[in-house]
């Protein structure tokens, strides 16, 4: 299976590129970043993105592509501006008929390192150290899109504990990754 992880930016989107390999192992294809110039007008950086991601898309043929999920921010432009390129990023998937999975940065981060709350640098070790990479992928966003796709290839059959997946045969980080999602899932009240 080949995932292209997207995680949404306006300015910097972040792109990675992974392939399953046996025994839970993955290899990079590719990693990068999708950009926009912030003096444009918002209709031309959604274009620029979206036409930067078609072209990821046609180079890599992936099976799958994994977006970040957002919850919220403190700045409301950011969350406007994130939401929008993930919906570009949908777009250009839902166009070649590519399925798209959505993960939130908590789960992204459990799948990862084991714990939803690992910072940065955390989830960049892990993401050199999965991949075998001697440097990690930097900038910030090309790495947590190589976490999205990461946290994809690795995630539980069902998520929760079935009878076909008990609880004790998955790692410590799939069993973290679960309890994130489905807190994640949880409806918040207010």
């Amino acid at each position: 299976m080949r995932v292209l992880g997207v995680d949404p930016g306006l300015t910097r989107c972040g792109l990675g590129v992974v392939d399953a390999l046996p025994a839970r192992r993955a290899a990079l294809v590719a990693v990068g970043v999708a950009r926009s110039s912030s003096t444009d007008d918002l209709d031309l950086r959604l274009l620029a993105i979206f036409e930067q991601i078609e072209e990821w898309l046609d180079r890599h043929a992936p099976d799958v592509v994994a977006v970040e999920r957002y919850f919220a921010s403190d700045s409301v432009s950011t969350v406007i501006g994130t939401a929008q390129v993930a919906g570009v990023a949908m777009l250009a998937a839902a166009r070649r008929k590519i399925p798209v999975a959505l993960h939130t940065p908590s789960e992204v981060k459990a799948a990862v390192t084991g714990s939803g709350r690992a910072d940065k640098t955390q989830v960049q070790r892990m993401v050199a150290q999965i991949l075998g990479l001697a440097e990690l992928p930097r900038p910030a966003d090309a790495a947590d899109a190589l976490a999205l796709a990461v946290c994809h290839l690795w995630r539980p059959a069902g998520a929760l504990a079935s009878p076909q997946r008990p609880v004790q045969s998955m790692t410590a980080a799939q069993r973290a990754w679960a309890a994130a999602e489905h807190a994640a899932r949880r409806p918040t009240r207010g």
